[in-house]
């Protein structure tokens, strides 16, 4: 490792770790990966978006414009905090197998349907504006379970256009979960 690179403790399928190489990438911050598993021993998650945000501000992840930043807080919240927590394995595990999908596919559903709802009036590009925020680093991990959970994405017609501009972008592709380090082999891109 060289001094002073920063280290990223990531599981290749984690939403909260792909929002984080998604920032890295944008920001331009070169940095080592670490695999390490999710599934095994409970895992662990690292919450630094708003600190890379604070200590290495350029480009910008969150608007200066006061109204627009808790337009972005508050879709991240809603996606971090209220639609991808209740598909997690560890949810998950308290489901009987048999409704396992189900669940998920209800969780992403009622979260996509309040998203949909909101983005419909922050959206330009993307979430909020025209300017990629932190809310976009939580939307394409968030759609991309859906697909995972086989979430029909066709009744979110704005989740899908953001979704398809934002995974044109480099730091998109490049820290795709098909694209990691610790990818399974069958997984890869």
């Amino acid at each position: 490792m060289q001094a002073g690179k920063p280290i990223l403790y990531s599981y290749f399928r984690s939403s909260c770790s792909w929002r984080v190489r998604i920032a890295l990438a944008l920001k331009g911050i070169d940095y080592e990966t670490v695999p390490i598993n999710l599934i095994k021993d409970g895992g662990q998650q690292l919450a630094i978006i708003e600190y890379l945000e604070e200590t290495r501000p350029t480009p910008r992840l969150l608007p200066q414009d006061p109204k627009k930043r808790a337009s972005v807080r508050m879709i991240s919240d809603l996606i971090a905090g209220g639609i991808q927590p209740l598909q997690n394995l560890s949810v998950l595990k308290q489901v009987e197998e048999e409704f396992q999908l189900t669940w998920a596919q209800n969780a992403i559903i009622s979260g996509f349907n309040a998203l949909e709802q909101i983005l419909q009036s922050t959206a330009g590009t993307y979430c909020v504006g025209d300017e990629v925020t932190m809310a976009d680093l939580c939307l394409v991990p968030q759609v991309a379970n859906a697909e995972r959970f086989k979430v029909d994405c066709t009744p979110y017609p704005t989740i899908s256009s953001i979704n398809k501009r934002l995974l044109v972008l480099e730091a998109f592709q490049v820290t795709h979960p098909c694209r990691q380090p610790d990818t399974p082999t069958e997984l890869r891109a």
